[in-house]
């Protein structure tokens, strides 16, 4: 691990040396690149350093205990020792953690769709809150939020709403919602006051650039129909919507947000992007699970992930059997608590794979 660590310092300080010269300055895609390349290894680099200065110490304070006679400077001497050995400890797991092989889509934007499961009228509800909760999310973040399609049922629920989260490092965070997401609760079109359980899939994918996929668009058939929902100006007046049919895997998307029939179009291209990706993924993931125990999901609908119970106050992560009783915070999009600890599972999961490879 260490030999791969003075590598990496190395190559770091090799390319500050590349990143003042000015033949490179000049060349914009060699910098960019640099650049990028730095980035990457920064955290690892200045964790390391760290690393280094606890080792330093933890010479410095034994020489000076084989050294020095004088008693109060022995204490402080034994004090720094065990300090900088306590440090040492800790930063040695986080390098081991850093040096984790990268997923290459954690910095990528998100498309989120959600669809209501079982449960009707009481599933759109929820499928609606649960988009609700995610712009909370993002919006704690400081990111941007796009609508892609809605599909509303008229009472203010949604069938089956897609939308993009704009940000860095949206999907190495968002990554882990893709599943069955379950509700237990009264109901608000149950006038018995029985507790039910509806449910609502999440799908999360990493937004697809031109040089993830090769789409051939002589394979897509775009059909253009009428908008239809609850509303608005453009609504039964013009053909903007725009239903895509990739031919050879039978996939439709359908997008009447805009009013624009272009601007749908370009959207029903950017989901079909990312569901091809996300096809893809899928496979070679696959591929890696028959090698290797499974991690923490990221990607399958039909594991049911989580349960929200509101008579009770209660959000459950069957994944890692995390309970929070913080139900309210996290309908309003205080999702830290539940996403720290699935990265952190996930990362403890992929650690003991190294250790048993």
């Amino acid at each position: 691990m260490f030999d791969k660590l003075e590598d990496l310092l190395i190559r770091y300080r090799e390319i500050e040396q590349e990143l003042s010269d000015p033949n490179v300055i000049t060349d914009q895609n060699n910098f960019r690149k640099l650049m990028k390349e730095q980035s990457e290894l920064a955290d690892i680099v200045e964790k390391y350093l760290e690393y280094k200065d606890a080792q330093a110490g933890i010479e410095e304070s034994l020489a000076m205990l084989n050294e020095e006679s004088d008693e109060e400077i022995r204490e402080l001497a034994k004090e720094e020792l065990n300090t900088c050995k306590q440090k040492l400890e800790t930063i040695e797991e986080e390098l081991k953690i850093l040096l984790l092989p990268k997923d290459p889509n954690d910095e990528k934007n998100v498309i989120i769709e959600i669809r209501g499961g079982a449960g009707g009228d009481e599933a759109a509800l929820f499928a609606a809150e649960l988009y609700r909760m995610y712009v909370r999310y993002a919006e704690r973040n400081r990111w941007k939020v796009e609508m892609m399609n809605l599909n509303e049922n008229g009472i203010g629920g949604f069938k089956e709403v897609i939308f993009m989260i704009h940000g860095k490092g949206a999907y190495s965070k968002l990554k882990y919602e893709s599943g069955v997401h379950r509700v237990q609760r009264v109901p608000v079109t149950e006038s018995g006051g029985r507790i039910h359980t509806s449910t609502a899939t999440v799908a999360i994918m990493p937004e697809a650039e031109d040089v993830d996929v090769e789409l051939d668009l002589n394979d897509c058939k775009f059909d253009v129909f009428r908008s239809s929902g609850n509303g608005g100006q453009s609504v039964n007046t013009t053909d903007s919507a725009i239903r895509l049919t990739h031919i050879p895997t039978g996939i439709v998307i359908s997008c009447q947000d805009e009013k624009s029939q272009l601007k749908n179009k370009d959207k029903a291209i950017k989901i079909l992007r990312s569901r091809l990706y996300e096809l893809e993924q899928q496979k070679m993931q696959s591929a890696e699970a028959e090698a290797r125990k499974s991690q923490i999901g990221t990607g399958d609908r039909s594991e049911k992930i989580r349960t929200y119970n509101f008579p009770q106050g209660r959000v459950t992560e069957h994944r890692i059997k995390l309970t929070t009783h913080q139900l309210d915070a996290v309908m309003d999009g205080d999702l830290d608590e539940i996403i720290d600890s699935l990265i952190a599972a996930d990362q403890a999961a992929k650690l003991s794979n190294l250790q048993e490879e």
